[in-house]
This record gives structure tokens, C-alpha cells and sequence, in this order.
């Protein structure tokens, strides 16, 4: 083929077209292959996934009993902080089937579904909270385990999981032939369970604010739980029940758009909230970490808190001059998220008002704790070298004694005595070591008795005060 321009000629060669077909077919199967990766209508049982779902509604007989038995082995789990445990829980409760028919029932307009779904739901959070509070009431164990305190409150990471996770469910949901694993790996990952146990903890121990952080969790979780069913099941174009009357079904429709508002626009927001409160608390632990430093001087403690937009740092060590804190609140101000906090300084040598009262307070007391734990061992073994080096200063004294001039004195003062020895002898109680003077005397023969024990007492008093010592072990060979 030729073609001819302004005396330009183009030819276009066999080789180019064979080279722009070949082209043309690569991307063709790039673009087949990305969609057979990802399609997943293909695969995906509408009917069959409707009555999974229904089916897993249901809340009575076994189901129930399931569920406060799994109610109460989370709740000994989060109670002695053992992680295997409460996963274990999680695994058998069905708290996920109402939560997934919410989100289904609202995508397909399917009222009697979400009735259904809304009563288990609330039937099933009830008796779980009561549960846990009943365990809590009457267990002995009531310490604020670490498992305990992760339940208090949610963050972006719980949303995040809450998503992804929905999604990874209900897509696993309508598969043909459903993925087990991952429905299961979903119960862990989403934990229903624990935030309710944990609402139980707060009304067992009195603290609203525990309760009230973990159902806030739990809301969360269900929240996005069922919101990720209902952008499934409308991506998927499940089909919405008919009614017929017309306005019936018209109403049932408006209703069911207005609970799929209703969820979706607070969620947003929710999430927003919570990124936003996220990115603040590591833009503040990254500017504390990064800028506020000052040779001689520690960071002892930081805070942050997002609602009031302070950032309180603790100093202890040499006073940071107020020109170098004058240097980090206008680098503060030019740093993004943190344009309006306020970052408060504290040194230990201000021992007036509040900085005097925390320092002294929690900040002083963790320092101590933390230093008591860390060095527990080093001080216990000075103890014991401590001991050792007392028992080797009494063995030096001991082996300093001048023992030829008190044999000279003695054999002078009492010229009835035929031998004189003195050796250490080392006894312990398997706690201490003692090291313990003895004083052998052999007497010359046809000594009376009563003589040598008389002697025997001004000898051990004569020979403690010549040498200086506490005790004293003075006997006489038979």
C-alpha cells in the first residue's frame, strides 16, 4: 500500500503489519487475562449465596448455645491475655451471619431479611454483653490485661480491617462452593467477639469509658462489615426482590436507599475522623523524636492528644533555655497536621505546680519502677559480693594474728600449759559463711580439772581482747 503526499512517499512494509497485528493481539490477551483475574461474576452463585446467607441468620437452639459458650471461653482469654485463646473463640461464634444480612437485605430490598437480620443481631449483642458481664461479676481475676486494654478503642487499622475484611467475606460468600478459610480468617481478623466481651468487663468493673470504647469498636466492625456486603452485592447486581404492588415495592426501595445513606455517610465520616486523628498522633511522635532534643536534657515521657491538640513533652536533666523552645514551636507551626498544637515543655527543675505534681506523681514512679525491674538482678548480686568481701576481711583477720607473741605471753602466764594451736574453722548455714577462731590448749599432766576449766575461761577472755575478736572457740585436747 502507498501513499502519496507532497512528493513524500510511505511504504508500508509486510512486516510492519504483521508487527502492528502482533501488537494489537499481546494487548488483546493482556486485557483477557486482567479480566479473567479479576472478574468474579463469572464464578458467582447469586441464588445460592442469598440462602447462605439467610440460613446463617437464624439465631436459636445450638447457634445460641454456641455463642455463649464462645462468649465465655473470649472472655477467660482476654481475662488471663492469652491471644491462641481468643482466637479459638472467634473462630466458633456466629456473630458474622446478622451482619452480613444486614448488608445483603439492604442491597436486594429484601425488608423481611433486614428485620430478621437487625433482630438476631441485637438478640445476639445482648446476650454476649450479659454473658461477659456475668463471667467478669463473678471472676476473682479482674486485673486490665493487655488483651482487655486493646478492645477499649478503635483506630483507622481496626476500619481498614473492618473493610478489607468485610470484602474479602462476601466476595468469598458467593463463590461457587465457599471458601471456608476464609470466612474463618475473617472472624479472627474482623474480632466481633472480644470488643463485646470487653463491654461486658467495663459494666462488670464499672467503667463506662471501657464499655463504652469496645461497643464503639464493635459498632465499627459490624458497620463495615455490612456496608462492604451491600457494595458487593450491588457490583454483583444480585437481584432485588419484587413485590407486587407497586408502591410497595417503591417504598421498600426509598427505605432501603435511606438505610444504605444512613450507614454509608457516617462511616465516611468516621473514617475521615479517625485517619485524621492517626495522622496526627504520628506526625506528633515523629516531631518529638526527630526535633525536640537538647544536649544534657531527656525525654522522659510524651504525649499527644488529638482532641485537644496538645503535645506535652517531660524533661528531666539539664534546663532547656527558652530560646531553643521558642525555636521548636515555630518549627512546629510550619509542620503539616500540626500547625494548630500546642506543644507544652516540662522540666524536672520546675518544681512548682503541675509539672512538680506529675513528676513526683506517675512520671517519677514509672521511672523508678522501670529502673527497679531493670537492675533487680544487679543489685542482688552486689548483695552477694558484698557478703563474700565481709567474709574474706574476717578470714584476713583471723590469718593477721601474731601468733608467736601470744604463745610467748601465754606460756608465761600460765606455765601449766603444754601445747598451744589455733587454726580457722569455716562453718555456714548454707545462707552465710562464717569463719570462726579456735584455740586448742593441751595441759601438763596431774592438772586438776577445775583448775583447766578456769583457766580455760580467763584464756579465751585474755586471747579475745589481745586479738580483737567477737567469737571465740577455746578447748583443750583429751
Amino acid at each position: 500500500m502507498e501513499n502519496s503526499n507532497n512528493n513524500n512517499e510511505i511504504k508500508v512494509t509486510p512486516n510492519d503489519e504483521e508487527f502492528e497485528q502482533v501488537k494489537l493481539n499481546t494487548w488483546q490477551s493482556i486485557k483477557q487475562f486482567l479480566k479473567e483475574l479479576f472478574d468474579i461474576r463469572a464464578d458467582t452463585d447469586r441464588d445460592a449465596t442469598i440462602d447462605a446467607v439467610k440460613k446463617d441468620i437464624s439465631f436459636k437452639g445450638h447457634t445460641a448455645w454456641i455463642l455463649i459458650f464462645s462468649i465465655f471461653v473470649a472472655s477467660i482469654g482476654l481475662n488471663v491475655s492469652s491471644t491462641a485463646v481468643v482466637i479459638g473463640a472467634m473462630l466458633i461464634s456466629p456473630l458474622m451471619g446478622p451482619i452480613v444480612g444486614i448488608g445483603l437485605s439492604v442491597a436486594i430490598n429484601d425488608v423481611e431479611t433486614l428485620r430478621r437480620s437487625l433482630i438476631n443481631l441485637g438478640v445476639m449483642v445482648f446476650l454476649s454483653v450479659l454473658t461477659a458481664f456475668l463471667y467478669f461479676k463473678l471472676s476473682p481475676l479482674t486485673e486490665e490485661t493487655p488483651e482487655l486494654i486493646a478492645r477499649t478503642y478503635p483506630t483507622i487499622l481496626d476500619v481498614l480491617i473492618a473493610i478489607f475484611g468485610g470484602l474479602g467475606l462476601i466476595v468469598a460468600k458467593t463463590k461457587s462452593g465457599t471458601i471456608a478459610s476464609v470466612i474463618f480468617g475473617v472472624a479472627i481478623a474482623t474480632a466481633l467477639m472480644p470488643p463485646l466481651c470487653t463491654v461486658g468487663y467495663g459494666l462488670a468493673i464499672g467503667n463506662a469509658s471501657y464499655a463504652g470504647g469496645a461497643l464503639y469498636l464493635f459498632s465499627i466492625n459490624a458497620v463495615f462489615i455490612a456496608l462492604s456486603t451491600f457494595i458487593v452485592s450491588k457490583i454483583l447486581r444480585f437481584p432485588l426482590v419484587r413485590y407486587a404492588n407497586s408502591k410497595r415495592r417503591k417504598r421498600i426501595s426509598q427505605i432501603a436507599s435511606l438505610i444504605a445513606i444512613a450507614v454509608m455517610v457516617p462511616s465516611v465520616w468516621l473514617f475521615i475522623k479517625l485517619l485524621d486523628q492517626q495522622v496526627f498522633e504520628n506526625r506528633a511522635k515523629e516531631f518529638v523524636n526527630k526535633t525536640v532534643k537538647y544536649d544534657g536534657a531527656e525525654v522522659v515521657k510524651f504525649t499527644q492528644d488529638y482532641k485537644t491538640k496538645d503535645i506535652d513533652v517531660y524533661f528531666i536533666g539539664r534546663p532547656v533555655p527558652q530560646s531553643k523552645i521558642n525555636e521548636w514551636l515555630t518549627e512546629l507551626e510550619n509542620t503539616d497536621k500540626l500547625e494548630t498544637a500546642r506543644l507544652r515543655i516540662y522540666q524536672g527543675t520546675d518544681q512548682s505546680g503541675e509539672m512538680a505534681a506529675r513528676l513526683s506523681g506517675e512520671i517519677k514512679a514509672g521511672i523508678l519502677e522501670d529502673l527497679y525491674v531493670k537492675n533487680e538482678q544487679i543489685i542482688q548480686n552486689k548483695d552477694e559480693r558484698i557478703r563474700f568481701l565481709e567474709d574474706q576481711i574476717t578470714m584476713l583477720k583471723v590469718k593477721s594474728i601474731p601468733f608467736d607473741e601470744v604463745s610467748k605471753e601465754l606460756k608465761i602466764n600460765y606455765e601449766n600449759v603444754e601445747t598451744f594451736s589455733y587454726s580457722n574453722k569455716i562453718t555456714t548455714d548454707f545462707k552465710k559463711t562464717d569463719t570462726l577462731p579456735v584455740i586448742n590448749i593441751r595441759w601438763k599432766k596431774n592438772v586438776p580439772a577445775r583448775q583447766r576449766q578456769a583457766e580455760l575461761k580467763k584464756i579465751e577472755a585474755w586471747i579475745k581482747f589481745k586479738m580483737k575478736l567477737d567469737t571465740l572457740d577455746v578447748s583443750e585436747y583429751r
